[in-house]
């Protein structure tokens, strides 16, 4: 772990002089908070003002619970600690502040950023153990975990990017302990918020930009335009670190046009068609379910690949990968191809539940209309049985996504069963009502193609006793994911360990419990 650091609070706004609006008194800091609950004795606290919340009003807390310095946009009285107005996008100053104080760790290594709506978790973790194979001593940040050398961390994220002083705190981390690349996950959030906005990019890859997160972004031109953000910090350098400046594209995508006349970078693109006339494409594709095989083309590019990343989608992931590490990295085939076929599985992304059952069981993360279209087609691909799927939409997020996922989701499952996910303070009974619509709108019908099961956990159990030899039940939206909210309340749950429970009680295999939700009736 990194050291206590102290810094004097002057040398972290060096950079800022001009953002700076008053005198203020300088003074020690060993530590940066922003969320006035999480302050500890010596901290710096930035006020920020969100959408719901203005953190000039829990300065008073701040400084109660130990906080050195605090700093802010709006005019604050004496609060007993040097206080910093600065004029400008207090999250950028917190980015700023944050790097200054961890002295810029990202600069002194090799630094790589992954965006996309689907698959970037995938792509993070299979560039970091390409990395690995290769030798090299690589750190990763990612939606799912942290690894620092051979130290795996839990952040505790939902799906999201870390704010900036986590992101430069990791990074200082890999730093101290002697490694040299990086891999970071980026949502369109973090990029949005300015959480990774100095961190000093050297290759960055998208794998798509779809259907999500409108809630917050509005529309899809500004939801697009937050994921560019990362392909503009693709600039300066000079080289100073042995890399030229790469963005990796998707030619198959509609982000393409977009983000390669945005970027300054070399692009090298890549696609599933030779048709598209990309740097890389794929051909030979074969999914099933205990591997995926294709091989690699492009100029002076001709190689098989062979990976235990089941699921056609996992394609692009792938081609994304070898761009930034063959092309950008210049790492040897032999080597990817070796990283390839010892990959482990991301936990949560087409991860198969097996107890004996005599049909297949998988639990996957797809929770946009893109990601449920892919996962189904790929489940499809892997049985000839029935494909039943299981999954719900998210309370207080994107509402198109609600019946927009149903109704893909009618034409390619025999069976769907429309339940719980993350409603928090919405009404779960509505969000159902409207997936219903949806199921109708794609071709379903109530009580014979599609259900309604408020308790995931009964969902589950149902699926599982629908199921036939040869059929496939797939779980999505969860993956990975520890809990599960209602009304402002997380409570315990993995659909792994749903499954499995719903798996065990239908081969009468003890010592697998179901978890409890809000929904599970009484005992």
């Amino acid at each position: 772990m990194i050291s206590v650091r102290k810094m004097r609070l002057s040398a972290c706004l060096a950079g800022m002089s001009d953002w700076v609006a008053t005198p203020f008194q300088d003074t020690d800091i060993s530590g940066i908070a922003w969320d006035s609950r999480q302050v500890k004795p010596g901290d710096a606290f930035f006020a920020l003002v969100g959408q719901h919340l203005d953190g000039h009003r829990y300065a008073e807390m701040a400084v109660e619970k130990g906080a050195a310095a605090v700093i802010g946009t709006r005019p604050l009285g004496d609060v007993g600690v040097p206080y910093v107005q600065l004029q400008g996008d207090d999250r950028l100053a917190l980015a700023k502040f944050s790097a200054a104080y961890y002295d810029h760790p990202s600069r002194k290594l090799v630094t790589i950023g992954i965006t996309g709506t689907d698959g970037k978790t995938t792509t993070t973790n299979l560039v970091d153990h390409i990395l690995r194979t290769a030798g090299i001593r690589a750190g990763m940040i990612s939606t799912v975990n942290a690894l620092i050398g051979d130290e795996a961390l839990d952040t505790g994220f939902h799906v999201t990017t870390p704010e900036a002083p986590d992101i430069q705190h990791y990074l200082a981390m890999m730093v101290d302990a002697g490694l040299t690349h990086a891999v970071l996950e980026v949502t369109s959030h973090g990029l949005a918020q300015r959480r990774a906005a100095e961190v000093d990019f050297d290759l960055a890859a998208v794998t798509n930009v779809t259907h999500e997160h409108l809630d917050y972004h509005g529309t899809y031109d500004r939801y697009l335009a937050a994921k560019g953000m990362l392909f503009t910090a693709l600039t300066g350098g000079d080289g100073l670190k042995g890399v030229e400046k790469l963005a990796v594209l998707n030619k198959d995508d509609e982000s393409y046009p977009y983000l390669a006349n945005l970027t300054e970078a070399k692009v090298v693109s890549y696609s599933l068609y030779k048709a598209r006339a990309a740097n890389l494409w794929a051909e030979d594709i074969e999914s099933i379910p205990e591997m995926l095989r294709f091989r690699v083309r492009g100029s002076g590019v001709d190689f098989e690949v062979k990976t235990p990343l089941i699921g056609r989608y996992n394609v692009p992931n792938g081609l994304a990968a070898i761009g930034l590490t063959a092309v950008g990295l210049g790492i040897p085939i032999p080597v990817i191809q070796s990283a390839f076929q010892t990959v482990a599985t991301v936990p949560g992304r087409m991860e198969l539940i097996d107890l004996g059952q005599d049909f297949l069981a998988i639990v996957d993360f797809a929770h946009t209309p893109n990601a449920i279209r892919q996962a189904l087609c790929t489940a499809r691909e892997l049985t000839n049985g029935k494909l039943i799927a299981v999954f719900g939409s998210a309370g207080l997020r994107d509402v198109q996504k609600r019946k927009l996922m149903p109704e893909i989701a009618a034409g390619l499952a025999d069976e769907i069963i429309l339940t719980a996910e993350d409603p928090r303070t919405e009404s779960l009974d509505d969000i159902l009502a409207d997936m219903a619509d949806g199921a109708v709108r794609g071709g379903g019908q109530e009580g014979v193609t599609f259900w309604r099961e408020p308790d995931r956990g009964a969902a589950l159990r149902m699926a599982v006793a629908r199921a036939e030899p040869g059929d496939l039940v797939i779980a999505c939206g969860k993956g990975h994911e520890q809990s599960m909210c209602f009304g402002d309340v997380e409570y315990a749950w993995d659909d792994r360990t749903a499954l499995r429970a719903a798996l065990a009680e239908h081969l009468r295999i003890s010592g697998y419990q179901m978890p409890s939700l809000p929904t599970s009736p009484s005992e």
